[in-house]
């Protein structure tokens, strides 16, 4: 969590001075999602989200250099400098986006999902998405299918309370994302998203029933960020006491304590831990500074998946 933080805070900075250019949407304050699919799943298991995705890209094994240098638009970096902020992909972690289009990726986590059911594997998949594409058409698509054929995934809502500057309130009137899961009689739940032993503990659950074969869940995990939408939000339709609580519930600052109090942690190894952290941060800093940019004949290279492509359906 603390990784992802400090990597989120440095790309805001360098994204201030320019080194960084175009969308850019952190996911600071999500963290204890992130590191709680984490170690509720195996290398093997699938992710897939929307273009909130580097902290979901660096929990999954794609490594901060890499990430550094796709934001900085560099050859090195995880989608060649290609892809940017919103397009982060990592085929040998498992991570297949990072993806622009509100809700494009539901349908096609349930796609990856039916790739694993097909070919007989225990590989779950974990489809992230946020709270304003539960009001994109294809959810309700996939949700049908994917309870018809039992498919082995995980719908996780990120509902961090604004779809850009647009409450949830103002857009539907199921404020309980969870709830649409009835309609397709599929197991819902709602989590508590600040809390990472929480989140562990849903995301086991739903896993194993995917893994049992007992096909999908849908969890809308309560969340929020702390900065705008993206870079360019400026973030004025919150209060600042809505803020204000929200931080009182820092995923980082919260685990902190648990660590300090009930585990015995003491404040050197906590500063070993931040100071490993600061390094890794400037290291691919430093590395996404002296990468070289995309040579112009790769501009049409990656359009369409070539005979040797490692993709899912080897």
């Amino acid at each position: 969590m603390l990784l992802i933080r400090r990597f989120e805070e440095k790309a805001g900075q360098m994204y201030g001075m320019q080194k960084i250019r175009g969308f850019c949407h952190l996911y600071i304050g999500q963290e204890a999602i992130a590191a709680g699919c984490l170690t509720a799943t195996t290398p093997d298991d699938i992710f897939i989200t929307a273009y909130r995705d580097h902290g979901l890209a660096i929990a999954k094994g794609v490594t901060p250099k890499a990430c550094m240098a796709e934001l900085y638009a560099k050859a090195t970096g995880c989608s060649k400098g290609k892809g940017g902020s919103m397009h982060f992909f990592g085929v040998k972690e498992k991570f297949f986006g990072g993806h622009g289009i509100v809700g494009a990726q539901i349908g096609t986590g349930a796609g990856l999902a039916f790739a694993e059911k097909y070919k007989d594997t225990d590989n779950v998949v974990l489809c992230f998405f946020g709270d304003g594409a539960a009001r994109q058409g294809i959810l309700h698509e996939t949700f049908n299918l994917a309870m018809l054929w039992k498919l082995p995934v995980v719908f996780i809502c990120e509902n961090n309370n604004y779809a850009m500057g647009t409450s949830v309130a103002r857009t539907s009137n199921v404020l309980d994302i969870y709830k649409l899961a009835d309609a397709y009689e599929m197991p819902g739940d709602q989590v508590d998203g600040m809390i990472p032993e929480t989140v562990h503990d849903a995301v086991q659950r739903a896993v194993k029933r995917a893994r049992e074969k007992g096909g999908p869940t849908l969890l809308e995990v309560k969340t929020y960020r702390y900065k705008g939408h993206s870079m360019s939000d400026p973030a004025k339709y919150r209060t600042k006491e809505e803020m204000e609580e929200y931080k009182l519930q820092d995923p980082i600052e919260t685990t902190l304590t648990k660590l300090k109090n009930n585990y015995g942690v003491s404040d050197e190894e906590i500063e070993k831990i931040n100071d490993r952290v600061k390094h890794e941060v400037e290291e691919a800093v430093k590395f996404a500074e002296e990468s070289p940019y995309p040579d112009d004949s790769e501009v049409l290279k990656d359009v369409y998946a070539e005979d040797d492509y490692p993709f899912i359906m080897d």
